[in-house]
């Protein structure tokens, strides 16, 4: 399996022999208004550009799966490149009927789609009124025959029905967004750091942390994000991929892979270096 983080909760995944790319947000800098709406801090989006060489790697794309259709997730640059290359769309059945009145190819993502076992989590972006406000988004665990496992929560924050998604799925890889994005008003709409020092320490195996230092109303840094794993003993189980990064995992690498100390330990342990795991791509 690999995963070609390009920018914010955009990427490459590949499975087996599908590369989907995952809600692409594809404007250049700046294109569209801030969401920062109180508070202060409030910029244009997204606050950085894609990768020199993205669209040379998006042509490997076969698919496209897409979480939800925030404009973060899926903007218009985005879905005038799907329109243009004409790839399928996977995605749940609720989200289905607005991308298709939308132009796109839509496939619903369902148990044995792609030739592997799926599942979709529902999944809360936000809390009370904000998270109905915000609609349905979907997690999605992919267990592809020949490849580890992954789950993909998309934007959530932390509920005892994702931990239970985490418990019986016993995904190998997470994939989870980690800016602590907020609006303002009405709390965090994303994981807190908190949250993700939970979120790690129930993962059976590694969790990439994406979703960072691209959008205006996210304030969590990838710096700041390692320092806090490294206070709790966590850093050598979490992956935060550079814009263009990749990362790569076999399903053999499981066996070998860290179970972080329990709350409030203090032990150091030997792991492999994560640098066998990744491979850069950007400078």
């Amino acid at each position: 399996m690999k995963i070609h983080h390009l920018r914010n909760a955009t990427a490459l995944l590949t499975l087996g022999e599908h590369r989907l790319l995952i809600d692409p947000m594809l404007a250049r800098q700046g294109a569209f208004t801030g969401f920062k709406f109180f508070g202060g801090g409030r910029r244009p989006n997204p606050l950085v550009p894609l990768p020199p060489d993205t669209f040379s790697w998006l042509e490997e794309a076969t698919g496209v799966l897409v979480t939800h259709a925030h404009p973060d997730h899926l903007d218009t640059a985005g879905l005038r490149w799907i329109r243009k290359h004409g790839l399928p769309v996977w995605t749940s059945r609720e989200e289905a009927p607005n991308l298709r009145k939308r132009g796109l190819a839509v496939r619903e993502l369902d148990d044995g789609a792609l030739g592997m076992r799926v599942e979709r989590i529902p999944v809360r972006h936000g809390r009370g009124l904000l998270a109905r406000l915000l609609g349905r988004v979907s997690g999605y665990y992919l267990a592809h025959p020949d490849e580890p496992s992954v789950f993909l929560t998309s934007d959530a924050v932390l509920t005892e029905d994702l931990l239970e998604a985490v418990e019986r799925l016993q995904p190998d890889v997470i994939i989870a967004p980690a800016g602590a994005a907020n609006f303002g008003v009405g709390g965090d709409i994303l994981f807190s750091v908190d949250e993700l020092v939970t979120l790690v320490r129930r993962a059976p195996g590694r969790v990439v942390l994406n979703h960072l230092e691209a959008l205006d109303h996210c304030p969590t840094t990838r710096e700041g994000l390692r320092e806090r794993m490294k206070a709790e003993g966590l850093l050598e189980k979490v992956l935060i991929p550079r814009d263009g990064e990749e990362l790569h995992f076999t399903r053999q690498e499981r066996a070998s892979w860290p179970t972080a100390p329990g709350p409030g330990s203090t032990q150091e342990r030997e792991r492999a270096s994560l640098a066998s795991h990744t491979e850069a791509s950007a400078p």
